[in-house]
């Protein structure tokens, strides 16, 4: 019983589903920069016009989009880990945790605005 209770305080048995969060949101963020570099090879914007025009396409949004969330889901892993690994003080590391997930929220729903506002 103590085993379970040190491990659920200390948030162990991550390894596999972080390695493979870590590698599936690395995947997704290459993907986006390829094809936003073969877009911009294609047709390089000229200013902000060039640029607004780029992120008109529904699809462009919905890509940089999907690639956000996968950067902040990415962040949110290495930064929860690092947490766990050099924050020992339990209260500590769980506010620090929430002022993290809140903030990487409002990212999250601040670069919609930003994307569909456009």
């Amino acid at each position: 019983m103590v085993k379970r209770t040190v491990r659920l305080t200390t948030g162990a048995n991550y390894g596999l589903r972080d390695w493979l969060g870590q590698r599936v949101t690395a995947v997704v963020m290459a993907v986006f920069i390829l094809c936003l570099a073969g877009a911009l090879l294609v047709a390089p914007p000229q200013g902000y016009a060039g640029w607004k025009a780029i992120f008109a396409n529904q699809w462009m949004r919905i890509a940089a989009f999907l690639f956000l969330v996968s950067l902040f889901w990415h962040a949110w892993i290495g930064v929860r880990n690092i947490l766990m690994d050099y924050v020992h003080a339990t209260g500590v590391r769980l506010t620090l945790q929430i002022l993290v997930i809140l903030s990487l929220l409002f990212y999250t729903v601040w670069s919609a605005e930003i994307l569909w506002s456009a």
